[in-house]
């Protein structure tokens, strides 16, 4: 039995081997705390109950070493995307390309350029960074990275519409992912919000009388993550954007996700993308980098240079500016749409090119590893507050097992997790989702679950 008085002091555990290889593991300040911490709880225990089992020094040595691998141990790990959901929110959006990974990388290990002029070796701008790739790519004048799209919204509105009138359709008044609200944004953003058409319907005349008395700008607004069907009607953008500047306003378009291809070529309904607006005639158009663009957290803003140089000098542009690393990695992103090989390189766009053939290969290729499952038919969606409803045909593996919830969970406490769904007490894995580089580690998960 252990009382008190002969529990070991942290002196004696410091001379033993298993403390040195601690220390040099985890330093030693840390490991102090640790050894402190479970002798405290066993104090705790000890002044409880009076008296407790026999603890030793190798007891004492294994809590602490116990301890410190979960403290030092990163909260953020990768998992294996097994749910068929291509830009699942939960679990980090867009993968990254290998060049993406690689620029990322490159920027952050060593110095860099990113506020200097090579040429006159003088202080340089960050806001160059991605630019010229933006220009070619969808013809914008100017174009200027924040953190992501939520901060871009703030930022226009803030620069552009402080205490002035913005007009916006009853209908586009959302509400995203994280409870961000367009109209909690106008407000903060100091703007005054005006409301035009009906929650279904909205017409050019709406906006044509909300232009009579001056405004700020006219903003339009991606519902992002959900329809409006039925009984709907709605102007095209170019006929916002000639009634907009007929009156002397400016027209923000808000894409959200910001595709630069036509999403339709893959099975799904058409996605506004940046091309098209900038057609349209919008005068600024913000969206995401980590969505469909498939590329690292980051909002997107272009337009009009006028407009642009009048953002980048607001405040609250320093506030919400992208890092090295972001705008490296945008960089990249966006070379693989110049190059046009974003299906080859890109990840997200990769899996929604994928053919059925394909998708049917990998399920039979997983089954046969595992000697069992049936591949079944199925639907992959696009997630991420993009394309709301819109899913395309799928295979998938399907599972019997006895305990669906339980083996849910101990899927997710595989190394590494993996996530999957279920569907009629069935397991299923949807091969659009999973990494070709991740299916030996989920087919080794799966194996050993299986047995058990």
């Amino acid at each position: 039995m252990t009382t008190l008085r002969n529990l070991p002091s942290i002196d004696t555990l410091l001379q033993t081997e298993t403390a040195a290889h601690l220390i040099a593991r985890f330093g030693r300040p840390l490991t102090l705390d640790a050894f402190r911490f479970v002798l405290d709880e066993i104090r705790t225990r000890l002044k409880t109950s009076g008296i407790v089992d026999s603890v030793s020094s190798e007891f004492i040595l294994a809590q602490a070493e116990s301890k410190l691998t979960v403290w030092t141990q990163s909260t953020l790990i990768p998992i294996i995307n097994a749910t068929g959901v291509i830009l699942h929110t939960n679990l980090g959006r867009a993968p990254l390309s290998d060049a993406t990974i690689r620029a990322m990388d490159s920027a952050s290990r060593s110095y860099s350029n990113l506020e200097f002029d090579l040429e006159t070796g003088k202080r340089g701008s960050r806001l160059i960074h991605a630019e010229s790739l933006l220009q070619k790519l969808t013809g914008a004048e100017s174009a200027l990275i924040v953190n992501n799209n939520a901060s871009a919204v703030l930022l226009i509105l803030s620069a552009l519409a402080n205490k002035k009138r913005v007009i916006i359709a009853r209908s586009q008044l959302v509400e995203i992912g994280g409870g961000f609200r367009v109209p909690d944004v106008m407000k903060q953003s100091g703007a005054k919000l005006v409301e035009v058409g009906t929650t279904n319907k909205v017409h050019l005349s709406d906006y044509q009388e909300a232009l009579i008395e001056s405004a700020g700008l006219v903003m339009r607004a991606h519902r992002s993550n959900f329809k409006l069907v039925g009984f709907t009607e709605e102007p095209e953008l170019k006929d916002i954007v000639q009634v907009t500047h007929q009156h002397n306003s400016i027209l923000v378009d808000d894409l959200g996700s910001g595709a630069l291809y036509d999403t339709a070529k893959y099975g799904l309904a058409h996605e506004p993308t940046v091309q098209e607006s900038m057609q349209a005639g919008a005068d600024i158009i913000c969206f995401s980098g980590d969505k469909l663009l498939g590329g690292p957290q980051a909002g997107i803003i272009i337009g009009k240079k006028v407009l642009i140089d009048k953002i980048k000098k607001h405040p609250l542009a320093r506030a919400v500016r992208a890092d090295k690393a972001c705008l490296a990695g945008l960089s990249a992103t966006l070379t693989h749409y110049l190059k046009d090989e974003a299906e080859r390189e890109i990840p997200v766009v990769k899996m929604m090119s994928l053919t059925l053939k394909q998708l049917q290969g990998r399920a039979e290729a997983w089954k046969n590893e595992l000697g069992q499952g049936e591949i079944e038919s199925g639907l992959s969606t696009v997630g991420g507050g993009s394309l709301p409803d819109e899913s395309v045909p799928t295979f998938l593996l399907s599972l019997n097992v006895k305990s669906p919830d339980k083996f849910l969970k101990a899927l997710r406490k595989n190394n590494p997790p993996i996530i999957a769904r279920t569907e009629n007490d069935k397991i299923l894995l949807d091969p659009r989702t999973v990494l070709p580089e991740q299916e030996g580690a989920l087919l080794v998960g799966l194996k050993n679950l299986l047995k058990t």
